[in-house]
């Protein structure tokens, strides 16, 4: 083990293949805590439709970054860096094992390699006139802006995932840079923990079953309540939180949008086609330890390999 850096457990994968289960069970067996690698449950108030981990089900293992903002609060890759790095610093002086756990890839690449990404400023004037053009000619003119200075970031970043589009072509405009290739050569970085990089994966046609079987369960526990109270609170469709899976769509159906069956289809098709999405950026990372489900099925069976590669890491003993 390189005694110079600290340990860090990370367990990725795509939604509904059992994260949140796995990392529990490990931080019971190897003295950890868990750090959220999501970045839609740091808000409170959304509970159900970030299928958020149940005080319950932490079973007693402390877990950090989880409720710790409002949903109108801002929170981004840099936010989440040093809420995570400075989690990662307690954890370990409290002589426990950071276990980071979640979905978020962009998130967990950021921390793992310390990438940077304060070097280049922001410009307010540039971020309000492309937030501007999506608002009035829609996300893809952006896409289409972004793949005439960027194509490879055009390739990666989803047409509608405005956030990322609008920092990819103010970076290319501000520092005459691609933002693909900085941040591949940040990525050629060594890791800046003693880590172990774990991506849970199941067959597709069964995740896609648990999949829309966990969006009923959120209908059935009240996601539409849910939206409905966030609604209430004041917190409208342009915060960047209300555009997360689950609650747009409810969002649209309480606008008189959509149809509430619409609504819950469309929720099941996106949150697919997220899973997807994160697999793919999984399978671009690397050094990564797959844990097929189908060899694991258990809980149980998946700590005991977690484990076993762990100790051959010398990340415990």
């Amino acid at each position: 083990m390189d005694e110079q850096k600290a340990p860090l457990v990370i367990i990725a994968g795509p939604t509904a293949v059992g994260k949140s289960d796995a990392a529990v069970a490990l931080a019971k067996k190897i003295n950890g805590a868990v750090i959220s690698a999501d970045s839609m449950q740091v808000y409170r108030g959304m509970d159900i439709g970030t299928a958020k981990i149940t005080p319950e089900e932490m079973q007693g293992v402390p877990h950090y970054l989880i409720d710790i903002l409002d949903p109108d609060e801002p929170f981004h890759v840099v936010r989440f860096q040093e809420l995570a790095q400075n989690a990662i610093r307690e954890i370990t002086t409290a002589g426990k094992i950071p276990i980071l756990c979640g979905g978020t890839g962009f998130y967990i690449q950021a921390l793992l390699y310390g990438i940077d990404f304060t070097e280049t400023s922001t410009d307010p004037v540039l971020r309000e006139e492309l937030e501007n053009l999506a608002k009035n000619k829609g996300s893809e003119a952006l896409h289409a802006m972004l793949e005439t200075m960027d194509p490879d970031a055009a390739a990666k970043i989803h047409p509608h995932n405005i956030k990322r589009q609008i920092r990819a072509i103010e970076f290319y405009r501000l520092s005459g840079q691609r933002i693909s290739e900085t941040n591949e050569k940040e990525r050629q970085k060594p890791p800046a923990y003693h880590a172990a990089y774990f991506c849970l994966t199941m067959d597709r046609k069964r995740l896609y079953e648990r999949i829309d079987a966990r969006v009923d369960q959120m209908m059935e526990k009240g996601l539409l309540q849910e939206v409905t109270r966030l609604k209430e609170k004041g917190y409208q469709r342009d915060l960047v939180s209300m555009q997360g899976l689950g609650y747009k769509e409810i969002l649209q159906y309480l606008d008189g949008e959509c149809s509430l069956s619409e609504a819950v289809y469309k929720i099941k098709r996106d949150s697919r086609h997220f899973a997807k999405r994160q697999l793919t950026w999984m399978n671009r990372e690397k050094d990564i330890l797959w844990v097929p489900r189908e060899a694991y099925p258990e809980t149980k069976d998946v700590t005991s390999f977690l484990c076993r590669k762990l100790r051959e890491k010398e990340i415990i003993g």
